[in-house]
């Protein structure tokens, strides 16, 4: 999330850019155990910071992708997420609960642009990722799909601020039974006078907004984000284990850039 990144009528710029730039950053994010929970915890993680303009592939602010079609209009990407484990000694709402494991999300997102400015320095996109997560601690486990079609707007120079991005992401979430299990289920052996058993099931999962912004300078990048996130309505707000419906998350991200290719490729700016 931390990669994302009056209307001019000029003419499309160009550059020259290295073919790739590698770098490694810190970044510091807040975010609850799990969404629905009202506990939350501070993370500070290293990030690497990847840069490639390839012709057919190319991984930038706006993700990993693959030319696969003959269009510049509609792409196929690589969309990630995580999360991130949560001992269950630690989270009041699911004492003498297994503990929740860190899950890896992967999978493609078809990605269609809507409508851009002449500049290309305004953009709207339809996103449609589907990811599927895995645990990665104890054995790789299925745990479930997730799609989350988007709306999303990014702005080049935004108000003016040469280099500084936009991005703003927006629309709901929609998730499969297993994975609405692994966080909200309640089993009957786990149940309690407080908390009494659930089963999750798929569907609505809410849906959330998002807002990044960032800037590349010649040795290093900044990034941050907020994010705002709703439960209400989803298929599982019941469950005893969602203590907060809505909240907010943030971030910040800087990585040195430590080296690049001595290959230019022309890109547009």
């Amino acid at each position: 999330m931390l990669l994302m990144g009056g209307l001019s009528t000029g003419p499309v710029r160009a550059a020259d850019e290295p073919l790739w730039e590698l770098g490694i950053g810190i970044t510091a994010l807040s975010f609850p155990d799990y969404r629905g929970s009202d506990e939350s915890s501070p993370y500070f993680l290293p990030f690497p910071y990847v840069v490639y303009r390839g012709s057919f592939l190319k991984a930038d602010k706006d993700g990993v992708r693959g030319a696969l079609f003959d269009s510049d209009r509609v792409e196929l990407n690589i969309n990630v997420g995580a999360s991130v484990p949560v001992s269950s000694d630690d989270n009041s709402a699911r004492q003498g609960m297994p503990d929740l494991q860190p899950t890896v999300e992967a999978g493609p997102a078809l990605d269609f642009t809507l409508w851009r400015s002449h500049d290309r320095r305004y953009r709207l996109d339809l996103r449609l990722p589907v990811r599927v997560a895995v645990t990665v601690m104890g054995g790789v486990h299925n745990a479930g799909w997730e799609f989350s079609p988007r709306l999303a707007l990014d702005i080049d120079d935004v108000a003016g601020l040469a280099g500084w991005n936009l991005g703003l992401l927006a629309g709901p979430l929609y998730g499969s039974e297993r994975s609405h299990e692994y966080f909200y289920s309640v089993a009957p052996q786990y149940a309690t006078a407080d908390r009494p058993a659930f089963d999750a099931r798929a569907g609505y999962a809410g849906g959330q907004v998002l807002l990044a912004i960032s800037k590349r300078y010649k040795k290093y990048w900044l990034g941050a984000f907020v994010r705002w996130d709703s439960l209400e309505g989803a298929v599982f707000a019941d469950s005893p284990l969602v203590r907060s419906e809505s909240y907010f998350a943030a971030g910040i991200g800087f990585a040195w850039i430590l080296g690049k290719s001595s290959t230019l490729v022309e890109v547009d700016d």
